[in-house]
């Protein structure tokens, strides 16, 4: 699948054996952090922490993006399936409530292999894709059996702005179709006893300065199109790196204003979503965003 790579929308066709694709890397997997994440949604995370693998490059061009040096694939270590299964068990043994893949969409083939082997192997945790949504339903259909919980962004419903800010073409088609397909393999959401998800779909949400109608506009499609049987997490975290964005996109050059948050929650408890997170506090930290160190690897 990677000597003419097709898993995503961009349908570069690279020998990824031999090149990067335009997610810039190669076929080689490639991963900057795995450890103990104690900030996703209380049911991921919980008390224990979610056991996330960070992997280095990605689909997506967003310019704002809070993750650069993983997304631009400048940082992040080499390691062979073998040893991601490894990994895999190494956070199953530190207490992890589940295996968080972050942004392992241009890594599918691999990573559905580790996931067969460690299963194989006697490996009970449950599997989480981490994902921008800008995925083909193909890809998605390859994971069938294997992913246990699906965690996409929604992050537009505007192709223009899908185009402006995250150079993805027909991203809303795609999001909604990938979306569509995440709910056919895994309809209901379910917990253990501790209340952490071992099943199910929760959609993530960025709030982005400026663009609270739109913010609006995701949440009411949401909830009609899905109702209860999915979460959705409305995000206030948004911190703009101000040196990148001034001079060409100086409109999202600003964290998102109490107001602009508060009203985007008080909507989707107005139109009736039940099912639901939302932050609280100051979220737009650095702090918020773990350092890509190889911890882990």
């Amino acid at each position: 699948m990677y000597e003419e790579c097709l898993l995503c929308p961009r349908d570069c066709g690279v020998n990824r054996n031999l090149h990067k694709g335009y997610c810039l890397v190669g076929s080689d997997i490639m991963v900057s952090r795995a450890a103990l994440h104690m900030w996703e949604e209380p049911v991921i995370s919980g008390k224990e922490g979610s056991g996330t693998v960070f992997f280095s490059g990605c689909n997506m061009g967003c310019v704002f993006c809070q993750n650069r040096a993983i997304s631009r694939g400048e940082a992040g270590r080499t390691i062979s399936p073998e040893r991601l299964v490894e990994i895999f068990f190494e956070l199953g043994e530190m207490g992890a409530n589940n295996i968080n893949l972050v942004t392992a969409d241009h890594f599918i083939p691999s990573v559905s292999g580790a996931i067969v082997r460690a299963k194989n192997e006697g490996f009970k945790l449950p599997f989480l894709l981490n994902t921008s949504s800008y995925i083909k339903v193909d890809t998605l259909k390859s994971l069938e059996g294997l992913i246990d919980i699906y965690l996409p962004d929604m992050k537009y419903i505007r192709n223009e702005d899908s185009l402006k800010y995250s150079h993805a073409p027909y991203y809303v088609e795609t999001a909604k179709a990938a979306i569509d397909e995440m709910i056919r393999q895994q309809p209901e959401c379910h917990f253990n006893d501790k209340n952490i998800i071992q099943k199910g779909v929760v959609v993530r949400h960025l709030l982005m300065p400026g663009m609270l109608i739109q913010a609006k506009m995701i949440v009411k499609y949401l909830h009609e199109r899905y109702g209860e049987s999915i979460y959705i997490s409305l995000m206030n975290q948004y911190t703009p790196d101000k040196e990148r964005l001034q001079e060409e996109y100086p409109e999202i050059c600003r964290k998102v204003t109490e107001y602009e948050y508060k009203s985007l929650i008080d909507y989707a408890a107005d139109i009736g979503v039940v099912n639901g997170f939302m932050q609280v506090g100051e979220t737009a930290e650095e702090s918020f965003i773990p350092e890509f160190d190889l911890t882990g690897v």
